[in-house]
């Protein structure tokens, strides 16, 4: 301290910082930041739903949309949110900005109101794909059908989720209900079955609304009456979210077969209460599904009394290229079938134009279930004769097939279908939904005889189809340039900037890659199939390669495959609907991405129009707010402590929360590298140690003169100045989180990761600036450093001096690799800015660095 600073007038003494409490603000920091991260990658799963339901596949209502762009925009918010905790004076006008979007979307969506949508109960002739919200995917598709198949199903009626909301509003239902939910912990199973044996039995206890009653009756009377008879009714469950593609909800709701009209209300309330079993929380738990989601309608269908029943699957659940009809069959009814209680008939059915019995094995049916029509109950009774005889001729079983397929084809998804032949031979649908296809990792490819061997199989349908041409693998942005039209792209990474070239792709293959990333987005609104998460790819398959790509078959056939390109397309249900064409006008302000480029002065919260412009200028400015900390550097220097290391800088790190094991003493100042937990900070400094550092480069008389003028012209250069390249080389950790900020030789570097299991969440960012050469020699040495990162699947940008290189999406094993690379640059990037000029001084570094990164890919 100088004699000036003890002076009265001199420099006024610094106030101590507590450690703890500036810890505190940068854990603080840290985790407004993660949550944001967070909301970004829910957002992107949202907006990835939100495509998919727009190509019309799958049947859904107003309640799915409303409900999905309500996801969609709390997680904007969200992000809003911790993006003004990081900055509350930065970012406040995106409140506002905000609202207008959500207010423009609330029009496309909640004006609507179609003629059925308040009705307590529904014919079920009169039901179809845009009533889905009120009578649940099972009814609907059951009565889409009848209605555009022209298939005998049972005369009936559907009780609307309107009715089950009245009836859950009475007296609070609903909200005692959610109270004893709220309460249970989902871990403790005695705990879950106590709450759900409560909650099913408060609502048996509670009377239907009048009206709901009364809608009912005259329902179940002119049922009666059309038919000329008092009816028994089969009352069967249909769930919003009950039947849709990946969660079935197979078995876990009541249906109670045989019903008279002195037992149909209990019956119906037995049936809504059935969302509350144990098996039925438990899989809404397990699928992530909330269950203000799950409203129930419940179908009321005429009891068929059938010669033979049972289930038909359109396509093999385990094989999606075997398009055998599999047919399960008994006497009497299906509900033997259903529920595994005797051996089954068993049909293989070979599809148009051949259809014929493939193969047939007979089951011993020692008993079938019936439904007794005078005394209102269901029996099984044993068979004698029959038990052994087939339930169906071959003549039936091709035509349940031809039924079979010709549901696929309608809805354009492999169907389970449930189904009846009454004893005049007449075909009768009870229920259809879409094949549950199990994934179980094994090949199936040789399993069909009309198609070969694939060269390589496996991955996961990113954007559904059939595409073949040449292979034309991408390693780094120069490839680009010779992409050849038709050609099918070969990835390390589904990297978004790769998606400029769809319009000229037949097919994507990537050996990483989610579904919610842009490049998958991007390949389902262009029609292209992808795969992805083919392992080995790019070794396995070689440029100029004619290939064909079944991505919905997980596979990849040398040459073109006929059978598989003449496949018929999918229907798009949906398509020209009412709720639709709604979902379509909400996506106009939500999909869209105006905000493109970071560095344009057009990068701020008044050109937001979307909320994808939204996410895109909350990340972006998140990682800006946590690079430059947005912090002093008091409060840096009191909360961090020094790393003891076997080299000549110093490190200090910042702990955010389990970043340094229990081991390390929180009260001491220094922190040795084996307490240290963070898995990106471990995996970085891994790759500095990696090679030792060898000095300077040998440079000749321009490179020095170069270093030695810019040292006397820049003054960030002089060590001796308070400049930021004087600053501390922090690490600022977390178990999954690191930020680096170093000074380096004469450059300035800084490296972001996070890294965990969740895939989706994984980034690595950095970022490199100055040097002691000259302008040119610096803005060499980053193109340099930048085309190596590219061949390495980052994407690059650079501004004169500065680089910035980001990378994510991949699975922990390989974000450490590139982490370790990151580090290894740091390290041995230092004064290259002085032979940047002496062109063979170059290549030998860039072959020794590519060298040496073959180290890390054994780790």
């Amino acid at each position: 301290m100088s004699l000036f600073d003890w002076l009265p007038f001199g420099r006024k003494k610094k106030e101590r910082i507590d450690p703890e409490q500036a810890r505190q603000l940068l854990t603080n920091r840290y985790n407004h930041f993660r949550r944001l991260i967070q909301a970004n990658t829910s957002t992107h799963e949202y907006v990835s739903e939100l495509e998919e339901a727009l190509r019309g596949f799958s049947p859904y209502g107003m309640h799915y949309v409303r409900a999905l762009c309500t996801r969609i925009s709390v997680s904007t918010f969200q992000m809003i949110k911790h993006l003004n905790e990081l900055n509350p004076e930065g970012y406040t006008k995106l409140f506002a900005i905000f609202n207008e979007i959500q207010d423009r979307i609330a029009a496309e969506i909640e004006p609507i109101h179609y003629s059925w949508e308040g009705d307590l109960v529904l014919n079920l002739e009169n039901v179809g794909r845009d009533q889905a919200d009120l009578c649940g995917p099972k009814m609907a598709m059951l009565g889409e059908a009848g209605r555009s198949l022209g298939l005998k199903i049972p005369s009936g009626f559907v009780v609307s989720t309107a009715s089950f909301h009245k009836f859950m509003a009475q007296d609070g239902l609903q909200a005692e209900i959610d109270r004893r939910i709220q309460a249970t912990d989902f871990k403790n199973r005695e705990e879950v079955f106590q709450v759900s044996s409560s909650v099913m039995s408060l609502i048996l206890k509670a009377p239907l609304p009048v009206e709901v009653v009364q809608a009912i009756y005259n329902a179940y009377d002119k049922l009666s009456e059309e038919l000329g008879e008092s009816v028994n009714i089969a009352v069967r469950s249909s769930a919003l979210g009950e039947d849709r593609e990946g969660a079935t909800f197979a078995g876990q709701y009541r249906s109670i077969l045989n019903v008279e009209r002195s037992s149909l209300l209990e019956a119906i309330k037995e049936v809504i209460a059935s969302k509350y079993s144990l098996q039925a929380m438990a899989y809404r738990n397990n699928r992530g599904l909330r269950d203000e989601d799950v409203a129930m309608s419940v179908g009321c269908i005429k009891m068929i009394d059938p010669v033979a029943s049972g289930v038909a699957y359109s396509r093999n659940p385990v094989n999606i290229r075997d398009g055998n009809i599999t047919i399960y069959s008994v006497w009497g009814l299906p509900k033997a079938v259903v529920d595994g209680s005797t051996e089954t008939d068993e049909y293989v059915v070979s599809p148009a134009p051949l259809s014929e019995v493939q193969e047939r094995r007979i089951a011993d049916k020692k008993n079938k279930f019936i439904c007794d029509a005078g005394e209102g109950v269901c029996r099984t009774v044993e068979l004698d004769e029959s038990r052994k005889s087939p339930s169906l001729t071959e003549e039936q079983a091709v035509m349940v097939a031809g039924v079979a397929s010709k549901i696929e084809d309608h809805f354009g998804t492999p169907q389970d279908i449930e189904w009846a032949v009454t004893e005049n031979g007449e075909f009768c649908l009870l229920q259809c939904r879409p094949l549950m296809l199990i994934e179980d990792g094994l090949d199936h490819s040789g399993e069909n005889p009309d198609l070969p061997i694939p060269i390589i199989s496996g991955g996961r349908t990113a954007s559904p189809g059939v595409g073949v041409g040449p292979i034309y693998p991408i390693r780094k942005t120069a490839d680009k340039l010779s992409f050849p039209d038709g050609g099918v792209m070969v990835l390390k990474q589904a990297l978004p900037s790769r998606a400029a070239l769809l319009d000229r792709c037949s097919a994507v293959i990537t050996e990483q890659g989610g579904m919610a990333g842009h490049l998958a987005n991007v390949a389902r609104e262009f029609g292209v199939p992808a795969l992805f998460g083919v392992k080995g790819a790019l070794d396995k398959l070689q440029e100029g390669q004619i290939v064909t790509v079944d991505a919905d078959g997980h596979a990849v056939y040398s040459g073109p495959v006929e059978s598989l390109l003449t496949e018929k397309p999918r229907k798009r249900l949906m398509k020209g609907s009412l709720v639709q064409t709604a979902l379509r006008k909400a996506a106009r302000h939500i999909v869209r991405l105006n905000l493109t480029d970071p560095d344009s002065p057009d990068f701020r919260p008044s050109k937001c129009k979307t909320y994808h412009d939204i996410m895109r200028f909350c990340h972006e400015m998140a990682v800006r707010e946590m690079f430059g900390f947005g912090i002093s550097d008091e409060h840096l220097m009191a909360a961090s402590r020094q790393l003891i290391c076997n080299v000549p800088k110093q490190f200090w790190i910042l702990d955010l929360g389990n970043g340094v094991s229990e081991e390390g003493d929180i009260n001491l100042r220094c922190v040795f590298m084996e307490h240290v937990r963070s898995i990106p900070m471990r995996a970085l400094w891994a790759g500095m140690q990696a090679v030792p550092w060898e000095g300077p480069p040998a440079i000749h008389g321009k490179g020095l003169m170069s270093v030695m003028f810019e040292a006397t012209m820049n003054p960030n250069l002089n060590m001796t100045s308070r400049s930021r390249y004087a600053q501390k080389n922090y690490f600022m950790i977390s178990e999954n989180y690191c930020c680096l900020q170093s000074r380096f030789g004469f450059h300035f570097c800084s490296v972001e990761s996070l890294v965990g299991e969740r895939t989706s969440e994984n980034y690595a960012s950095f970022q490199f600036k100055g040097g002691a050469a000259n302008p040119e020699r610096k803005i060499l040495r980053a193109k340099f450093i930048g085309s190596i990162l590219e061949e390495l699947d980052f994407r690059i940008r650079i501004r004169e001096d500065s680089l910035t290189a980001r990378l994510e999406g991949l699975i922990q094993e390989d974000m450490e690799y590139h982490l370790k690379v990151l580090g290894y640059m740091i390290t041995h990037t230092r004064q290259l800015d002085m032979i940047m000029t002496n062109p063979a001084s170059v290549e030998k570094y860039r072959q020794k660095f590519l060298n040496d990164f073959k180290m890390f890919e054994s780790d």
